[in-house]
Formats: structure tokens, sequence, C-alpha cells
């Protein structure tokens, strides 16, 4: 059975000792060697890309779409793939109302076993915007079957930090566990069906970046994958938090990351 990796991290823009944060995310990076990555809070600008900056001597291709301006910089989602690009597109997502933009990001790469439709996003991170999440959740789940129509394209895969936990509507619209009052899509979630058992807290206290918030353990960072299919594609075989711990005594960033495998057929 053939298999690719895929994963998640958000790189938490600039903040915290950015200048040692960066080595520790490239350091990861290249102990993980993911196939694909999908990046949050990515700042880009003439004096500062960060997503060339993280792939630097590490030989992805990268795609990177808008979401907001972090005072007054723009920021927005990065994927990052072993495999060339062929397009990408930003979709905006619906803000509720409230003054957080964000947006979903799509790259087709030219995986060696199909073109695989890659997207990476990030949601509202307000505890009392989940009516906010659930406007999300379903326009990307429209923007994917536009994209990634069930029948006939290799099984879509959705990454991001979506600030929910699994029990959350967000996530169970996600899962196939409700319809928010309208049609149902699936999702396999990666970590749930493949992980180690744990609750696989990717925003902890055990981070030092993260434990002055005094939030919750949760697991708010997620690989997705629609399958597996007829071809037994799609189908989530392995997954765990990754970038959990220092590198030179530096955390990445104050989220942890997902990573998964996930079968490419046979």
């Amino acid at each position: 059975m053939r298999t690719f990796r895929a994963a998640t991290l958000n790189i938490w823009s600039r903040f915290g000792p950015w200048e040692e944060r960066l080595p520790a995310i490239k350091k990861g990076l290249a102990a993980l060697a993911p196939d694909v990555i999908g990046l949050q809070e990515v700042l880009r600008f003439p004096e500062l890309d960060q997503a060339k900056l993280v792939s630097e001597g590490l030989g992805y291709a990268i795609a990177w779409g808008k979401a907001s301006e972090n005072h007054g910089f723009p920021t927005g989602n990065a994927i990052l793939s072993r495999w060339p690009i062929l397009r990408s597109e930003v979709f905006p997502l619906p803000n509720g109302g409230f003054d957080e933009d964000r947006s979903l990001l799509f790259a087709e790469l030219d995986a060696p076993f199909g073109k695989i439709p890659f997207f990476c996003t990030h949601l509202n991170w307000k505890f009392h915007h989940g009516h906010v999440r659930c406007l999300q959740v379903k326009a990307i789940a429209e923007a994917v079957a536009r994209l990634a129509p069930v029948d006939g394209v290799f099984p879509p895969v959705v990454v991001g930090d979506f600030n929910a936990e699994p029990e959350s509507d967000e996530i169970r619209y996600m899962k196939g566990l409700t319809g928010l009052g309208g049609p149902y899509v699936y999702f396999a979630d990666a970590f749930g069906i493949a992980g180690d058992g744990s609750a696989g807290a990717t925003f902890s206290k055990t981070n030092p970046f993260a434990e002055p918030m005094r939030e919750p353990e949760r697991r708010i960072d997620y690989v997705f994958v629609r399958g597996p299919d007829d071809a037994q594609r799609g189908e989530p075989i392995d997954a765990r938090v990754c970038f959990d711990q220092p590198v030179d005594g530096t955390f990445p960033s104050d989220h942890f990351g997902v990573i998964a495998t996930i079968t490419a057929g046979r």
C-alpha cells in the first residue's frame, strides 16, 4: 500500500522569540519530513516571508494565501509541498459580522500517485464564536465539494487550526455527525481514528508559550481526509501530535502540530 504524510502547524506568526523559534520549526520539519504541511499565521511581506524561511533548504514548493492583516502586516495560510503545486486559490470565509478575517487556501499537488486536492485553514479563535466556526466549516465543505467532487478525484485533505475541540459542533460536522441543519459531509479525523488514544492536546499548558493563556488543554489542530475511497485512497493509518518538544531549549510555536500517514492506493 502506498502512503504519504500530511501535517499541520500554527507557527504563531512572529510572536515570542521568533529568531529562536524559526530554527526549531525548521529542525522539526526536517526530522518529520512530511510530504505536505499546512501552516497557519504565516506572515508575508517584502521584509519577511515566513513560509520561504521555514522551507529554505528543505525543497518544498510553496503556496500562500492571505487571511487578514496582523498589526498591519499580511498574514495567512501556507502549504509546503514536496511535489509541484499545479495551481492554488484562496477563498475568504464568513466572519459572522465580527472583525476576524479568515480564509481557506487550496493547492492542487502533483503527487506521483495522483493530483491531491489539499486545503489549509484557520478558523475564528474565540471560545464563544462556535456559531461563526459553524458557518466557516460549512463554507469549507462547499469549497471542497466544488474543487474535489466525490467521484473521480483523489480524496481531498483538509488541515488547519480549527480552534474547536473534537466534541464541538464544528468538528462533529466535519466528521459527519451533524449536518448543522443541512446536508451532511464526512471527513476522517486522522488523529481521532489513527492516533494513540490520548486526548492529543495541541494547545497545552505544557508548552511555555501557551501556558500564560491559562486555557484548558484541548486538541484544536486537525488533519482531515475524505476517505477511504473505492481505490483505498485516503485512509488515515497513523497519526500523532508533533512539534511538541523543545529544540535547543525552545518550543517551535505556542501550538503543537499533527502529522498523519494516509493511504494513496495500491
